[in-house]
């Protein structure tokens, strides 16, 4: 009977497994994983891309022109590669692997991904996660910010085979250096075949999107592209067949959010704002580009 219940409750431990869309932005390949018709966040994560794994050959790579967004802040994390940040505050920031951007949105921002000449000349890799936070109420309007938090000032645990660094929030023993206004948990985890990983079990709402390997979750295989949502409050455990790697985010959920193109707000004429501001030149330009993506048609 004991081994009935524990069966019962490693089956239950996922709740729900999504698969992602492909996305082909011009000869770059994203999975899109959230938000889902099924699934419109996990915790206060609203949006989440893995990039590539792409390659480029000399003179090719990225080009996302100015855009803007509104009432949320985005992570930037590459497993591989480069990319060069500027946005409408002035900043002028190289992501590079395990280094986080944080970029908070707030009332409004600006800015463009590219690949920078020097890389872009010799030829490059990029692989990575994009996501996107959406802001508790009494935080959607704040003022734009930028931090960047090199791969090195990050907290790591390394242990049985298992090396999980603290992305945003706490766990394992370790708090990140990342302030963000919501509760949030975010981990990078790469496990050797054999390797296991106790999840944290009060975060409020959690998921792992697993980037490469073998992975089961209680009694389920977790296919490498797809995202595993856990039961709240539940024992997990990642397990690693082979060499793996994942994507473990969650936290606090801000509430129902609207998103549209770039934009999420708790309000839709807010959204409605932020079209017609950016239609008629109110945001703030990124310092040195001129060129710009046009409002949807849709």
């Amino acid at each position: 009977m004991q081994d009935a219940k524990r069966s019962g409750v490693s089956a239950a431990v996922v709740t729900q497994v999504i698969e992602p869309r492909p996305r082909d932005l011009g000869g770059f390949s994203v999975r899109r994983v959230l938000p889902s018709s099924t699934r419109p966040a996990v915790g206060p994560f609203v949006f989440l891309d893995e990039m590539g794994p792409a390659r480029f050959g000399p003179g090719e790579g990225i080009d996302v022109r100015p855009h803007p967004h509104i009432g949320l802040a985005t992570v930037t994390y590459l497993f591989e590669g480069e990319i060069l940040h500027r946005d409408s505050l002035g900043c002028v920031q190289p992501i590079r692997p395990g280094a986080v951007n944080l970029m908070t949105a707030g009332r409004g921002i600006v800015h463009s991904e590219r690949t920078a000449p020097e890389v872009r000349a010799a030829g490059s890799t990029l692989h990575g996660i994009q996501s996107w936070m959406a802001l508790p109420d009494e935080a959607e309007e704040v003022a734009p910010a930028f931090v960047h938090h090199p791969a090195g000032t990050l907290p790591v645990h390394a242990a049985d085979g298992v090396r999980a660094t603290v992305i945003i929030g706490r766990a394992l023993g370790l708090e990140s250096p990342v302030q963000v206004a919501i509760e949030t948990l975010y981990l990078d985890v790469a496990l050797e075949a054999a390797g296991r990983l106790e999840l944290p079990d009060a975060t409020p709402e959690r998921a792992v999107y697993v980037v490469e390997g073998a992975v089961r979750i209680g009694d389920r295989a977790i296919e490498p592209g797809t995202m595993a949502v856990l039961a709240a409050g539940a024992p997990v455990a990642i397990e690693a067949a082979a060499r793996s790697r994942a994507i473990v985010l969650g936290g606090a959920s801000p509430g129902p959010r609207h998103i549209w193109w770039n934009l999420v707000s708790s309000r839709r004429e807010r959204i409605e704002q932020a079209k017609r501001d950016w239609v008629e030149g109110r945001f703030p330009p990124v310092p040195g580009e001129h060129e710009f993506i046009p409002l949807p048609s849709d």
